[in-house]
């Protein structure tokens, strides 16, 4: 297997110019080296500017096409609000190699911020475990984090990331949450949350054995990913995760 790093992101998204939050995130990962999984927060390239969504669903085409051309032997992670049909979705997506290598809708839209106003709900059959380039990967977004039944279904997982645009005033329950998703499904977790004034800004990695690993003022954290360290945790404290 590859050694790969895992990286989590934190940086202000700016609903006046999309362009600029994309460029933010290509030179981000332009920095990485190859075999990098890096994970970006949730709608980082647009908010949600409900405002002017006709915009925000144009843009989609435009970040799919760049966030292709920057996956050469990397992983990206992220959100984007775009239309499939004649619904609008939020999207987690894996770029990797060229190529949009997973998608699936938020199952679990965030009342209390009238997401559901705006778009429809996803399937939480849909939230699974996908393999890219020999790891596990799992993804929730934002408020799904709150749900126990997702946790269990990406038992197994070797990293679970967590795209998120989650509340200022909740960044205890963000931090303990993370902390205690990778605990109990002994994998790293790879959380990221905007830098905007009303988000925690508590992007971090968590590793098997639970240490606690946040951005703090960098705007990017690095920490080498380590099937080892999965397999000896399972083992050390087996609850029956394989």
């Amino acid at each position: 297997m590859k050694n790969y790093t895992l990286h989590s992101l934190l940086f202000d998204t700016t609903t006046d110019d999309y362009n600029t939050n994309l460029q933010t995130l290509l030179k981000l990962v332009d920095e990485k080296d190859e075999n990098s999984l890096i994970v970006a927060p949730e709608v980082c390239l647009t908010s949600y500017d409900y405002d002017n969504f006709d915009e925000v669903l144009a843009f989609a085409s435009v970040a799919n096409e760049a966030l292709k051309k920057a996956s050469k032997n990397k992983i990206i992670i992220l959100s984007m609000i775009e239309k499939e049909g004649d619904e609008v979705f939020n999207f987690a997506k894996i770029f990797h190699n060229g190529e949009i290598v997973y998608k699936r809708a938020k199952a679990k839209l965030f009342r209390f911020g009238d997401e559901h106003k705006y778009m429809s709900e996803g399937l939480v059959d849909d939230v699974e475990i996908v393999e890219v380039d020999g790891l596990k990967i799992g993804i929730l977004i934002c408020f799904e984090l709150r749900f126990k039944e997702l946790w269990q279904k990406l038992e197994g997982a070797d990293i679970i990331a967590i795209v998120a645009w989650w509340g200022v005033l909740r960044s205890e329950h963000f931090k303990v949450m993370t902390q205690s998703l990778a605990i109990v499904n002994q994998c790293y977790v790879v959380a990221s949350d905007s830098l905007n004034e009303e988000c925690t800004k508590l992007s971090g990695i968590i590793t098997p054995q639970g240490e606690d690993k946040r951005n703090g003022n960098n705007t990017c954290l690095e920490v080498p990913y380590s099937k080892k360290e999965i397999t000896l945790m399972r083992r050390y404290m087996d609850i029956g995760i394989v």
